[in-house]
């Protein structure tokens, strides 16, 4: 789409240019006339003659036209200079939808890497949960366990069923959306590399990032241009104030049988026309153009300030992001490090299976934290360069 709307920039340059070009057209026509009088004003000797005697019944006549423009109030000069203009604002708006589509195929591919892992998690922990539930059951059946307890883990391990379910659809809709965004049928099979996700860059400065968006912003470079073919829009309708001047050049055929037969009528000369009415019909046209300037000029003002947020927002999420992984990183620790000796406790009858699956429970909600903390790091930087206008 970003593409077809340079196509369409090109093609109104290249229709301004063609407008330059001499203009030619003919045409002809074959009457049947009634029987008319007619009165020939010729100085002949024996003075004016009158055409009762003629009969004429048909005409015929073809004509042939051609004007080269050599001046039309600089209308050809300032169009085309903003039509330029408009097709470079145009492309910026594709580099601008490029980047867009860029950080879009990154959040994709960062939900693949979580979906993923999420799926490899759930299922490794039903595993464990399935052989919790024969371990309790062999235990149940010699009388060293509570019925009770036999039927908590059978439940987490139900539970545990149900999550899984629940992540490999989420994969299954985010390989989709990954397929689609590819290009690729949507039943192909993907797989994130985790290397993706494991170094972070420095977060820098946050008046650094919005400087580096006020420089590479495609949609602020757009506006400027735009401004500036708004400009040359008001020189365009002044130019109804000047006259048009244009070369011209005719050819006529003739022939009314019985009358006259003029076959090669040729004229050329210069044309020259100027639209009085001009001076009470174009106010309107500059004022709307003039109002379209400031319209973008205010809009300026109004990408800066989106500009000012986006980027704070996406720097500081950024920052949110890498304290997570840190965090998440030691809830990791700590989970596996709580299910050890809750499970050593367990062994020993020293806390309930409650406990027990609790304790299971966060090991493994930690460790998809952790996985997901690492993808949306990388997700989030890109999103700073993506509204720093410098994400490649």
């Amino acid at each position: 789409m970003s593409q077809t709307n340079i196509d369409l920039a090109g093609l109104n340059i290249r229709q301004i240019k063609e407008n330059q070009l001499p203009s030619l057209s003919v045409s002809g026509s074959y009457l049947r006339l009634n029987t008319p009088n007619i009165n020939l004003k010729l100085n002949q000797s024996g003075g004016d003659s009158t055409g009762s005697s003629l009969s004429v019944h048909q005409a015929m006549y073809a004509m042939a036209s051609a004007s080269l423009p050599l001046f039309s109030g600089f209308k050809f000069k300032y169009g085309l200079e903003s039509a330029k203009y408009l097709e470079q604002a145009a492309r910026l708006d594709a580099d601008n939808d490029r980047d867009a589509v860029i950080q879009n195929a990154i959040a994709a591919y960062g939900n693949l890497y979580k979906s993923r892992k999420s799926v490899d998690l759930v299922a490794e922990n039903l595993k464990r949960e399935h052989e919790r539930v024969i371990e309790f059951t062999n235990r149940e059946k010699n009388g060293l366990l509570a019925r009770n307890d036999l039927m908590k883990a059978q439940l987490q391990e139900s539970n545990v069923q149900l999550t899984l379910l629940d992540a490999e659809n989420a994969l299954r809709i985010t390989t989709i959306n990954m397929d689609l965004l590819l290009g690729l049928p949507e039943n192909t099979s993907l797989e994130a590399d985790s290397n993706s996700f494991i170094s972070l860059k420095e977060e820098g400065n946050v008046n650094d990032w919005e400087q580096n968006a006020i420089t590479h912003r495609k949609d602020i470079a757009a506006n400027g241009i735009r401004q500036k073919a708004a400009n040359i829009d008001i020189k365009t309708a002044k130019s109804d104030f000047y006259p048009s001047v244009a070369l011209t050049a005719g050819y006529v055929a003739l022939s009314i049988p019985g009358v006259a037969t003029i076959p090669n009528a040729m004229n050329a000369g210069i044309g020259f026309k100027y639209n009085i009415s001009s001076f009470w019909k174009t106010g309107a046209k500059i004022a709307q153009a003039r109002t379209y300037e400031y319209q973008l000029k205010t809009n300026e003002e109004i990408l800066m300030d989106r500009l000012h947020l986006e980027v704070n927002t996406a720097y500081y999420n950024y920052v949110l992001s890498k304290k997570k992984i840190d965090v998440y990183a030691k809830a990791v620790e700590q989970a596996d490090e709580n299910y050890r000796i809750t499970k050593n406790k367990f062994d020993n009858s020293l806390v309930t299976t409650t406990e027990l699956l609790d304790a299971d429970v966060a090991q493994v909600q930690s460790k998809i934290n952790f996985e997901s903390a690492k993808a949306d790091a990388i997700v989030a930087y890109k999103k700073l360069e993506q509204t720093a206008g410098v994400i490649n």
